[in-house]
């Protein structure tokens, strides 16, 4: 993989129905919101909900990752409106990239997810030239293994991730 800061910043990418853009400081409102839906946070492997702190620092961690290596999670926009953040971030306890990402609830069931993994994952590869991306479910999450698996990764193993069994998927060029 090329070295992360030589690598053109991508702050906006679009899909056929998502547009792809660079954390806000202004999209706190959201993010805060978003992490206190109890249906989002039951896929998480703590299943609580985060405080407005919690959430402030995941979208300047978010904001750092962007700075630091010239990319990561997007908010991603349907339809003009904020509907989550997803996309690849550096790992720092396996290899390869981090998939990941949370959307809205109510944007559930649209086809959005499948589409944000797709992009990212030719980011990944071919802007990054990543050698492995790897995404992380919960078990009791099967729409995301499905998202997954219909993006061609496969499940390589089970690793417990804060505590809590998760399935490790795994995708290579």
């Amino acid at each position: 993989m090329i070295d992360h800061h030589q690598v053109p910043v991508a702050e906006t990418r679009r899909t056929d129905r998502l547009l792809l853009r660079l954390p806000k400081a202004d999209d706190l409102p959201f993010l805060t919101e978003l992490f206190a839906k109890p249906e989002l946070v039951a896929h998480r492997p703590v299943p609580r909900l985060d405080s407005p702190e919690e959430c402030a620092a995941r979208l300047a961690r978010d904001r750092a990752h962007w700075k630091d290596h010239g990319f990561g999670r997007w908010a991603v926009i349907a339809n003009g409106n904020l509907i989550g953040f997803g996309g690849v971030t550096v790992s720092k306890e396996f290899d390869g990239l981090n998939l990941s990402y949370h959307l809205d609830p109510q944007s559930w069931g649209n086809g959005y997810a499948t589409e944000l993994v797709q992009e990212s994952v030719s980011f990944a590869f071919k802007d990054l030239g990543a050698r492995r991306i790897i995404g992380l479910v919960r078990s009791a999450n099967p729409a995301s293994q499905k998202v997954l698996q219909k993006s061609g990764f496969s499940f390589e193993r089970e690793v417990m991730l804060h505590g809590a069994p998760t399935n490790l998927y795994s995708l290579t060029p």
